[in-house]
């Protein structure tokens, strides 16, 4: 009983902290718009007299997309980061353990190097090539990593180890030719939402569905997982076929995340392992609580680095590196000591 009051006690700080954190995201930016104005124009309820023909646009166009996707793809991230530490049975796992996040930074840095970025389709051309470079690394560490059949979570690990650090050297090697590029490429690589808008939003909709739902459908299954391969097969799960839609849908996730927002790290770390404290690790709790923590956490990491040093803004990416960093280190140093 009292798991299920802390659990519902959690959800309802989460979900308010969300409220507050989204309202201040549209209320942060160089012109002040008043809450009341702010939510006559969320809701589309007539303007009061007076108010300048800006404001809507400003509202609609600018902030609430920023501060959507930056929910989305928190949400994302924590999601992918709760399944990979289930898969793994691994405290210390992340989105990016695999070499999604590489091959991401491959694809963009092509494309900024290439010029895409500055065709019509500018709005997806960086996004679209992250994508499909993370998920190609995806593959060949899925490649890699089979063996008569099976995919042991060591040679996973391995393979997306050996994977993550040669596609690191292409990046750096990419950036190295960007020349006029070099500002774009390095921005991108600390991760943020500036200019984000409604097209970057939809274009992770239905990939952060299709993540996501395979994500939760198979929750029972990761909970008999982290008790043992051998144990999950006992209790009924098909345990190779679940391991790969896992393992899918979760690089699915960080790939549509990074595709929008760039590198952004530590969130699928920090997050699930701090829900995971607050509640335990059943991963019907762990799961929702994630992505609704995850969202909170980016957002408000957002909203962070654009009034700390205002008008000027920092990275989102180096924000939660600056949060996530010592809590990595914690964990280390706390499993090291057991």
């Amino acid at each position: 009983m009292k798991g299920r009051r802390t659990r519902a006690a959690a959800f309802i700080v989460l979900a308010a902290l969300l409220f507050l954190v989204l309202l201040a995201g549209v209320l942060a930016g160089s012109v002040f718009i008043p809450v009341a104005d702010i939510l006559r124009i969320l809701t589309f309820s007539p303007l009061s007299e007076g108010t300048p023909a800006m404001w809507p646009a400003i509202v609609l166009r600018l902030r609430l997309p920023r501060v959507l996707a930056a929910l989305l793809v928190g949400s994302a991230l924590s999601l992918s980061g709760a399944t990979m530490q289930g898969l793994f049975k691994n405290p210390l796992a992340d989105p990016f353990i695999i070499g999604v996040s590489s091959g991401a930074s491959v694809g963009a840095a092509a494309a900024m190097l290439l010029g895409l970025a500055w065709t019509k389709a500018g709005a997806f051309a960086i996004p679209l090539a992250a994508f499909a470079g993370g998920l190609c690394s995806l593959f060949l560490v899925y490649s890699l990593s089979a063996s008569g059949g099976r995919r042991s979570t060591l040679s996973l690990l391995l393979a997306g180890t050996a994977v993550s650090t040669f596609l690191g050297a292409v990046v750096a090697l990419l950036t190295y030719f960007s020349g006029e590029q070099l500002q774009q490429v390095v921005f991108w690589m600390m991760g943020g939402f500036s200019g984000r808008n409604w097209l970057h939003l939809f274009s992770m909709l239905p990939w952060l569905g299709l993540g996501g739902g395979i994500v939760f459908w198979h929750a029972r299954d990761l909970d008999a997982l982290a008790q043992g391969e051998e144990q999950a097969y006992y209790l009924g799960v098909e345990v190779e076929r679940v391991k790969g839609r896992l393992l899918w849908a979760s690089a699915l996730l960080a790939a549509a995340a990074v595709s929008v927002s760039g590198l952004i790290g530590f969130v699928g770390l920090v997050v699930p392992h701090a829900m995971r404290i607050i509640g335990g690790g059943a991963h019907r709790w762990l799961l929702p609580a994630s992505a609704l923590a995850g969202g909170v956490f980016v957002v408000a990491s957002d909203l962070l680095a654009r009034v700390v040093l205002a008008p000027a803004e920092l990275p989102v990416g180096l924000v939660t590196a600056l949060v996530g960093g010592p809590f990595f280190l914690y964990l280390l140093k706390k499993r090291r000591v057991a």
